[in-house]
C-alpha cells in the first residue's frame, strides 16, 4: 500500500497502470514510447560518454531478463533515450528469485539490526516488487537522476525519497507520478 495525502492507495493501482498500457498495445493504440518487448535499440557497439563506455543495446536487454514485460520495454526505450542524450544509464539490480532476496534481507538485518530497520532498505522476498519483475535499481547517479527527471514519459517513476536508485512502473506514459513514500517501509 502507499500513502498519498494520508489516504491508502491500493496496490492494484499499478496493476491497472498495466492493465491500460497493454490494451493499448493489443489494441494497436499509441504508447510510442514504449515498443514492444523484444524491440532492442540499436546503439553503436563502441559507444561513449565522455571516454567511458556505456552498456550497448545487448548489454541493456539483458538486465531486463525476468523483468514484467511492460517494465521491460518501458526501461529499453529510456535507456536508448537517455543514451542518445549523452547520458550513461543501466540496471545495476532487476529482477531477483526469492532465495537472492531472502539472502538480501538477512544481510539487510544483520547490517541494520532490526527487521523493522531493515525494512527502510530491504524487503523480505514476499514483499519486495523485485521478486515479482516489477522493479529496477539503476545507475550511475547521473542516470538516475535524468530517469527521475523523464522517465515518466514511459510511466518509470522513482518511488522511495532514500533510494534515488529504485524504479517501477508506476503511471501511464507522460502521466504524473505518484507521491513519492520516505522509504519501502511505508509501502
Amino acid at each position: 500500500m502507499s500513502v498519498d495525502g494520508g489516504t491508502e492507495m491500493p496496490m492494484i493501482r499499478r496493476r491497472g497502470v498495466r492493465r491500460v498500457a497493454a490494451m493499448a498495445v493489443l489494441l494497436g493504440g499509441s504508447l510510442a514510447a514504449v515498443p514492444a518487448v523484444h524491440a532492442v535499440p540499436v546503439l553503436p557497439q563502441d559507444l561513449s560518454i565522455n571516454g567511458e563506455g556505456i552498456p550497448t543495446a545487448q548489454a541493456i536487454a539483458a538486465g531486463t531478463d525476468g523483468l514484467d514485460p511492460l517494465l521491460a520495454a518501458a526501461y529499453t526505450s529510456a535507456a536508448a533515450q537517455a543514451h542518445a542524450n549523452g547520458v550513461a544509464l543501466w540496471i545495476t539490480s532487476g529482477y531477483r528469485t526469492p532465495a537472492e532476496q531472502e539472502a538480501l534481507w538477512e544481510d539487510g538485518i544483520q547490517t541494520y539490526g532490526t527487521p523493522e530497520a531493515a525494512r527502510r532498505w530491504v524487503l523480505p522476498p514476499g514483499e519486495s516488487t523485485h521478486v515479482t519483475g516489477e522493479a529496477i535499481d539503476v545507475g550511475p547517479r547521473e542516470g538516475a537522476q535524468w530517469l527521475e527527471d523523464n522517465g515518466n514519459h514511459w510511466g518509470l517513476c522513482r518511488m522511495y525519497d532514500n533510494e534515488w536508485w529504485h524504479f517501477e512502473l508506476a503511471t501511464a506514459p507522460d502521466g504524473p507520478c505518484p507521491a513519492r513514500l520516505p522509504d519501502a517501509s511505508l509501502r
